[in-house]
C-alpha cells in the first residue's frame, strides 16, 4: 500500500514538474516604484507641496508594468509587460520595437507611455525587447530568426491570467513594422495591425541610407554578403505582399518628413495591397518626423480607435470587392 502511495505521489510530482517546465512566461517582475527612473520628472508636478502624477499621466495609477524573461527557440529574451490593474479579461496587443540592439531598445519609459497608453485603455500590452538584447540569450538577425520572439507572443499570452488570446492585435514601428509584416505571413492569432515609419522595402533603405548596411545589416544578418539578394527581399514586405491575409485589416502611419524611412515605403506597399485586396487605411501625417512626433495625441487616438474597432468590438472586415452605385 505505502509502494502505491509512494508512486502516486511521484506520477503527481513530475506531472507537476512538467507542467513548470513547459512554461514559456519565466519571470515577471513588477515596476512598483517609477521614481526610480529617469522618466518620473516628466510625469510628475509639485501641487501643494506634493508629488503627483501630470493630468496625461494620472492613468499611470491604473497600469501595472513588468520586465519579462520568456523562452523563444530555448533562448531567454527580455521583454515588457503592462496591464490594467483590475480585474477581467482583456484583449491583448504585441508590440514590436524598432531600432536595433541597444538603439531603441524598450526603457521603462516605453512601457508607462508607449505600451501604458494602451494598456491603459483595456488592453494587454506585452513586448519583445528581441533575443540578445538587453540581458538576453542569443543574437537578432534584423528581422531573422528573432522574428520567433513575436511570433512565439500568443503562446506566452497563454500564461497571463487577464489576456483574451482569442483577440490580438499587433502594432510595430519602424523595424517593427517590417517585423510586424514579416509575422503576419507566419501566423494565424492576429485580428487588426497597425504600423508607423514601417520598412516595407530594405533596398530603398539601403539605398537612402548606405550606413544601414554597413553598420547593421552586414553586422547582424548572417552570411549577408554572399546572400544579399535574398536576405534583404526576406526584409522587403513590397516583395511578397501575395503571402498577406486577408483578413488582418492594416493601418499604416507614415510622416511624410520622415528621412529614416521615406514615406514612399508606405505609398507604394499601399498601392500593392490595393492590387491584392488587402485591408488597410494609409494615413500620411504633413511635416510628421519618423515617430511622427508632431501629432502624437491623434496617432495614439488612431491606434487605439483601430484597435477598439476590431478587438473590443469584433468590427466586421471590410467589404473590398469593388461595389457601390
Amino acid at each position: 500500500m505505502k509502494y502505491i502511495q509512494l508512486l502516486a505521489f511521484l506520477l503527481i510530482f513530475n506531472s507537476g514538474q512538467s507542467q513548470e517546465n513547459d512554461k514559456l512566461l519565466l519571470r515577471q517582475d513588477l515596476i512598483s516604484d517609477l521614481s526610480k527612473y529617469p522618466i518620473y520628472p516628466r510625469l510628475t508636478e509639485e501641487v501643494n507641496g506634493k508629488i503627483e502624477w501630470k493630468e496625461d499621466f494620472k492613468y499611470l495609477d491604473e497600469i501595472d508594468i513588468y520586465s519579462i524573461t520568456y523562452l523563444s527557440d530555448g533562448l531567454k529574451v527580455k521583454g515588457l509587460l503592462v496591464k490594467p490593474k483590475k480585474k477581467g479579461k482583456y484583449p491583448s496587443v504585441i508590440f514590436n520595437r524598432g531600432g536595433n540592439r541597444n538603439f531603441g531598445a524598450l526603457a521603462i519609459a516605453h512601457g508607462a507611455i508607449t505600451l501604458g497608453r494602451i494598456a491603459k485603455e483595456g488592453y494587454v500590452v506585452i513586448a519583445s525587447q528581441y533575443r540578445g538584447n538587453v540581458g538576453g540569450e542569443g543574437k537578432e538577425e534584423f528581422g531573422g530568426k528573432e522574428v520567433n520572439d513575436i511570433t512565439i507572443l500568443p503562446e506566452v499570452l497563454k500564461e497571463i491570467e487577464s489576456a483574451d488570446t482569442d483577440k490580438i492585435g499587433m502594432y510595430g514601428w519602424s523595424r517593427g513594422g517590417m517585423m510586424t509584416y514579416i509575422a503576419l505571413t507566419k501566423m494565424d492569432k492576429i485580428k487588426a495591425a497597425v504600423v508607423g515609419g514601417a520598412v516595407s522595402n530594405s533596398f530603398s533603405t539601403i539605398e537612402d541610407r548606405p550606413e544601414m548596411e554597413t553598420n547593421v545589416l552586414v553586422e547582424l544578418i548572417p552570411n549577408y554578403q554572399e546572400n544579399k539578394e535574398a536576405e534583404l527581399e526576406k526584409r522587403s514586405a513590397i516583395k511578397w505582399v501575395d503571402k498577406f491575409p486577408k483578413n488582418v485589416p492594416i493601418l499604416m502611419l507614415h510622416g511624410n518628413s520622415d528621412w529614416r524611412v521615406k514615406p514612399e515605403q508606405s505609398l507604394n506597399l499601399a498601392l500593392e495591397f490595393e492590387k491584392h485586396r488587402i485591408p488597410y487605411r494609409l494615413i500620411i501625417f504633413e511635416g510628421g518626423d519618423h515617430g511622427i512626433s508632431e501629432h502624437k495625441k491623434e496617432v495614439t487616438d488612431q491606434v487605439i480607435t483601430w484597435f477598439d474597432r476590431y478587438l473590443k468590438n469584433g468590427e466586421s472586415l471590410p467589404n473590398m470587392e469593388y461595389h457601390g452605385k
